[in-house]
């Protein structure tokens, strides 16, 4: 089959400039190219007549010698090895994918300080409930690298130059081509950095950092809760050769209450009260988690595991305003070590007391009655 003009190919004139051909083909790339249409054979091959035209017109002598002498000018070895069984994808070709589309395509050139981002660290801060509720702020010391003052982080000894790779030239990566597609890998002699150090720091050995004893002070926000996860950008480690810093992430504990239990924004506790109080009725002061107290009236008969909700009582949200609320359940008490008074007026009041002061009891024994009747 015979080929197809390749000007015929991009959609561009003989009298196209190198932009506009560029311009045409890079549509045509990305219509086409494999990763987007994985399986597709016709596209595969218009992706490939696009780039074997690219590759001719593209440049000012292939160009020539096609106007000349059209295909002919590249069979048969012929000038500039335009065939595309021929084409030398590990160099020129790649070049064109990190142009048009950087990493995303198999190609790009990484930044020379990618690799050398510092490492992230951890930082576990307990604290009170109490602190919880009003937020703090603390210094904490922790140990990590900072930068080389006396190469400014570039590991090179001052007054040379850092230089680039010898095996990669400075892009960080090297190429190999695998068929149809070049391959790049991060270069094993710079790590990816792309640079070289020939003289390096004696006071840092050439990494740029130095390990030390760091001291921050940090805020803990109201609100927050036993697991929450705190970044703190750029306070993690120095990174290598002027590298960017990591970050350093608080993980924040929060103790165990010996009287409130948390639920989300939401306190609880529990407060045992007197046969008595429940019965006849009461008020009550509870504590609340701010170190005030609040009142809360018991109502005659009161059930023991009663709720009670105080509304914005509780812990403050972290995200945004607003309070959770504070929920009491009271406990009634069955009095122990009765003395002989005690023991009289109960004894009186149960000789008195009826069905209608008890229903749940009533209720009870008259379900019992009809299970063990049926």
């Amino acid at each position: 089959m015979a080929k197809r003009d390749y000007y015929d190919v991009l959609g561009v004139s003989k009298a196209a400039t190198p932009d506009q051909i560029k311009s045409a083909y890079r549509k045509l790339a990305v219509k086409y190219h494999p990763d987007k249409n994985k399986g597709d054979k016709a596209s595969e091959d218009k992706f490939k007549e696009a780039s074997e035209a690219y590759h001719v017109l593209s440049n000012a002598e292939r160009k020539q010698n096609y106007d000349n002498f059209g295909h002919a000018a590249f069979e048969n070895g012929g000038g500039g090895r335009g065939g595309f069984s021929n084409f030398d994808f590990s160099g020129h070709f790649s070049d064109i994918f990190e142009d048009f589309f950087g990493e995303g395509f198999g190609g790009g050139r990484r930044s020379r300080r990618s690799n050398n981002r510092g490492s992230d660290l951890r930082y576990d801060l307990s604290i009170t409930l109490e602190e919880a509720y009003s937020g703090k702020k603390q210094d904490i010391k922790f140990s990590s690298s900072e930068k080389c003052e006396t190469c400014k982080g570039s590991g090179s000894k001052p007054g040379h130059n850092v230089g680039s790779c010898s095996m990669c030239g400075g892009h960080g990566q090297v190429r190999s081509s695998q068929g149809f597609f070049t391959v790049q890998q991060t270069c094993p002699q710079c790590s990816g950095s792309g640079e070289e150090i020939t003289n390096p720091c004696s006071s840092c050995g050439g990494q740029g950092k130095k390990q030390t004893s760091k001291r921050l002070s940090v805020t803990i926000p109201k609100g927050v809760d036993d697991g929450t996860r705190i970044r703190l950008s750029g306070k993690g480690e120095a990174g290598t050769r002027g590298g960017s810093n990591g970050d350093l992430y608080l993980f924040v504990n929060v103790y165990s209450h010996e009287l409130f239990k948390r639920s989300d924004e939401n306190l609880f506790f529990e407060c045992p009260i007197s046969i008595a109080d429940a019965a006849l009725g009461t008020f009550i002061e509870i504590p609340t988690i701010d170190g005030g107290k609040a009142k809360i009236k018991i109502p005659p008969g009161t059930q023991s595991g009663k709720q009670f909700r105080l509304r914005a009582k509780g812990m403050p949200y972290m995200r945004g305003n607003g309070m959770g609320d504070l929920y009491i359940q009271v406990n009634t008490e069955v009095p122990i070590s009765l003395n002989k008074e005690q023991k009289e007026l109960l004894e009186k009041f149960r000789e008195i007391e009826n069905e209608k002061s008890n229903p749940s009891i009533k209720k009870f024994f008259q379900k019992a009655k009809s299970f063990w009747k049926n």
